[in-house]
């Protein structure tokens, strides 16, 4: 069995908002746009696609990365001090400091307008864990 994932799912109370910010603070690419309101569309950050629909209801601790579930997305990048100074001048808030990342590296965590935990993961060049 040959098994990608093809896409992961962001319910959102205004999808449309949320995909803007994904395009405008990450750099993701539309993909594909139903046209309807609200949307449901595809965008593709790196090499993965990010469906983005209309949530019926939301839960109040969707940053607690503590909770049972896909929790944070992880995004890696060359340079966590050059990332985390971009996103910055894009209006991102950092609430916590950087820390060792599990497997050797740093991480700096973040939160989408909706709440969804993302973080930054910076590894060192002698990384014994697969290059993306």
């Amino acid at each position: 069995m040959n098994i990608k994932v093809e896409h992961i799912a962001i319910v959102a109370k205004d999808p449309a908002a949320l995909k803007s910010w994904y395009e405008r603070v990450l750099g993701a690419k539309p993909v594909f746009d139903n046209g309807m309101n609200p949307p449901t569309c595809l965008i593709s950050l790196g090499n993965v696609w990010f469906e983005i629909y209309a949530a019926d209801k939301s839960l109040p601790d969707t940053a607690n990365n503590k909770l049972a579930g896909f929790r944070h997305l992880a995004l890696r990048v060359d340079s966590l001090d050059a990332a985390k100074a971009e996103l910055e001048q894009r209006g991102v808030k950092f609430t916590e400091a950087e820390r060792a990342a599990a497997g050797g590296g740093r991480i700096i965590f973040f939160a989408d307008p909706e709440g969804n935990l993302l973080h930054f993961v910076e590894r060192p060049a002698d990384s014994t864990l697969v290059k993306l």
